[in-house]
């Protein structure tokens, strides 16, 4: 199992992407979209 600090990482280098000129395809986007709304809810679920 990954650490907070791990999924954090993770979590802002997907944000980074997701600004980046590279990943402006319609279906990356969606990917790495939703994957960042899953490590988003999973850090969510470690604070409640």
């Amino acid at each position: 199992m990954r650490t907070e600090a791990e999924i954090r990482d993770q979590y802002e280098y997907l944000c980074e992407q997701l600004e980046s000129e590279e990943m402006r395809h319609d279906r990356v986007r969606m990917l790495f979209t939703h994957y960042r709304r899953a490590l988003g809810w999973v850090l969510e679920e470690e604070h409640i």
